[in-house]
């Protein structure tokens, strides 16, 4: 079936700050996404933590038909989406009739689990530099791109201090410190690692220190 006719018969659009569902709240369908960006976040303590932030060709609260429990997180329209909303019964049928889908999903909850796994390692560690920069490194070889001058990581200083447990302001300080050392340069689509082998001596250099 083409995309159009998947989000003829599956589509929504919606603007930004819609909430698709909330942490707690119980669900039947998952998402994927056409066009636009979502954020999925976290309550943790009395702060919404963005946990990603997810663009086209991404799926999510697919958990909610896999092991039918409460959502276990919050997921918002950061940029106006198309979606496709798709109930258990579909979801099923596309599984079960298209192999190629069932290994994507695979790869992708693979992916989400080792991303999980190195989230909670970073977070065992105690020094804001540490964090930050096994963050880097770790995103540089997951997910970076490389462009002229380095690899291009997709994220903000915000959700960056988001992701590693942290205000904005130490790792600002962090990210400054980082400059100036000519390892990472902040852009208009996000931070450029100049040398990402460089950052990976740095870090090891900091987990001595530790």
């Amino acid at each position: 079936m083409s995309d159009d006719k998947l989000y003829d018969r599956f589509g929504k659009q919606m603007p930004p700050g819609t909430i698709l569902f909330r942490e707690g709240e119980s669900g039947k369908e998952m998402y994927v996404i056409q066009s636009g960006r979502i954020r999925i976040s976290k309550q943790v303590r009395d702060v919404e933590k963005t946990l990603t932030t997810l663009g086209p060709g991404e799926f999510f609260g697919e958990m909610a038909i896999l092991n039918n429990k409460p959502r276990s997180a919050t997921a918002s329209v950061e940029e106006e989406a198309k979606v496709l909303v798709i109930d258990p019964k579909t979801f099923e049928a596309m599984v079960r009739g298209n192999a190629e889908i069932a290994v994507r999903m695979i790869k992708k909850l693979s992916a989400r689990l080792q991303e999980a796994d190195e989230q909670i390692e970073n977070l065992l560690l105690k020094d804001h530099n540490s964090r930050v920069v096994h963050f880097l490194s770790a995103m540089a070889i997951r997910q970076g791109q490389q462009v002229d001058g380095g690899t291009l990581i997709d994220i903000s200083v915000k959700d960056l201090a988001s992701k590693v447990g942290l205000e904005v302001e130490p790792v600002n300080e962090v990210l400054n410190k980082l400059i100036r050392a000519k390892l990472v340069r902040i852009t208009e689509t996000g931070l450029l690692i100049q040398d990402p082998s460089k950052l990976r001596e740095f870090l090891e250099f900091l987990e001595m220190k530790e």
